[in-house]
């Protein structure tokens, strides 16, 4: 519980094993909880009471430790609530920290990230972003716009002084080296934090029977798709998510596509054409005892503009001869070799998506990466009103006009840590939360 009210309802409710009990501050207390109505006990705990402002809430927060058992919580729930208490919205308690100015707006969507991250590195990221790194990445920006915003408003309150009070030339090199450089950086590594913070799908087509469920299965290290020699086993899309090198991937296994197919394995097929279309990368699988034949270039040149991998299977019983490799394809799209059946030439395998999808281990910067849209649309306007100055600057534009821009920018980096942010954007960030958080 959190609220002034906490440890006022703690006293009704609780009965102390140790009559000298007197709530002290982040102490554990063992008691009982007992309903005041008919004195029934609900369960044996253990209840900690932590004053303001020393809580996550910067609140009186009371927290009680019981049994694990569904029918208990849910009995001490509701007596708690029949004390006028309320039950909290998603993310209410990350929201009221952000709120009483505990945690800035980017540690307050750090907590959610935390909770959905699908692999270790995409917890180590937020943890990074919890700690502030992407904070005192924008707030190092703002500072600086602060203090130039100060000296144009001086410029603007006194217009008529002969000595002239903006050093143009300064402001310009101040913003060419401490607001957009940095802002561009931001921007330019918010792709690669969306990727490691919401994944990628990578989509393994081709035609029957070239040991696409075999490579699924390989991945996942189960046998997670049935695989038989008869063509058209797989009639739907199987996903599932792996982890490739702290990334995490939605893989699927898609339907064999081919002309000639019942109407079960057909409506399968044009869910594979389907999941072709949305996928960030296709893995497209070749039998290199068959070679690469018009059907696996017509399914191919399907594809689009859609990133490709061009996997060959079963080298263990053959290799693709160089001259069935289309030209279209040529040296520009990755190639891998694999045994699906061996489980030979995977990790090259994962090494391909990755360098594909994010430009090779060495090139990705963790630290205060900004990881959501939310924060890359919020960059990019800040980093659009840096240049507007810019240009001010550079054409002696009035003072006041400069000015404009600057808070311009400024307001975008504070939507960003949650100084200028609006109700309702608080309201979508918070609504994912899950409850009690």
């Amino acid at each position: 519980m959190s609220g002034p009210e906490a440890p006022h309802v703690i006293r009704r409710i609780f009965q102390p094993n140790d009559d000298s009990c007197s709530f002290a501050s982040h102490r554990f207390y063992y008691g009982r909880i007992i309903d005041p109505a008919d004195d029934t006990v609900l369960d044996e705990v253990l209840v900690v009471y932590m004053r303001a402002p020393k809580t996550y809430t910067r609140e009186d927060v009371v927290e009680i430790h019981c049994h694990g058992s569904f029918l208990v919580l849910r009995t001490i729930l509701e007596l708690i609530l029949s004390f006028s208490v309320l039950l909290a919205q998603p993310g209410e308690f990350t929201k009221r920290a952000f709120l009483n100015g505990r945690i800035d707006l980017t540690k307050a969507e750090a907590v959610i990230d935390i909770l959905s991250a699908r692999t270790r590195k995409g917890v180590e990221m937020a943890m990074d972003q919890l700690s502030g790194s992407l904070y005192h990445r924008i707030e190092t920006v703002r500072q600086t716009l602060v203090e130039m915003r100060a000296v144009v408003e001086v410029a603007i309150d006194f217009p008529d002084e002969d000595v002239e009070i903006v050093d143009h030339g300064h402001l310009l090199e101040h913003l060419n080296t401490q607001v957009e450089l940095p802002l561009k950086q931001l921007v330019a590594e918010a792709d690669q934090g969306k990727i490691f913070r919401e994944g990628i799908s990578v989509v393994i087509a081709g035609l029957p029977n070239v040991g696409k469920s075999s490579l699924l299965n390989c991945l996942l290290q189960e046998e997670r798709a049935l695989v038989t020699d008869i063509p058209g086993t797989t009639r739907d899309t199987i996903e599932e998510y792996i982890d490739i090198f702290g990334m995490p991937v939605r893989i699927v296994d898609t339907a064999g596509i081919r002309e000639h197919a019942e109407e079960v394995e057909q409506m399968g097929i044009s869910r594979a054409k389907e999941q072709m279309s949305r996928a960030d990368l296709v893995c497209f699988l070749v039998d290199t005892t068959r070679g690469f034949t018009e059907e696996d270039l017509v399914l191919y040149q399907s594809i689009g503009s859609t990133p490709v991998i061009l996997v060959e299977n079963k080298v263990d019983l053959a290799e693709l001869p160089e001259e069935d490799i289309p030209a279209e394809i040529g040296k520009s799209v990755p190639r891998v070799k694999i045994s699906a059946k061996h489980q030979q030439g995977l990790d090259e395998l994962r090494t391909a998506i990755f360098n594909l999808v994010v430009g090779g281990q060495g090139q990705f910067k963790e630290e205060g990466c900004a990881p959501n849209i939310r924060h890359k649309d919020a960059l990019v306007r800040a980093l659009a009103a840096c240049r507007r100055a810019k240009e001010g600057l550079i054409s002696r534009q009035t003072s006041d006009l400069i000015a404009v821009d600057l808070q311009d920018c400024l307001d975008q980096l504070g939507d960003i840590i949650g100084i200028t942010t609006t109700e309702d954007i608080l309201d979508v960030i918070f609504e994912r939360f899950c409850l009690g958080k």
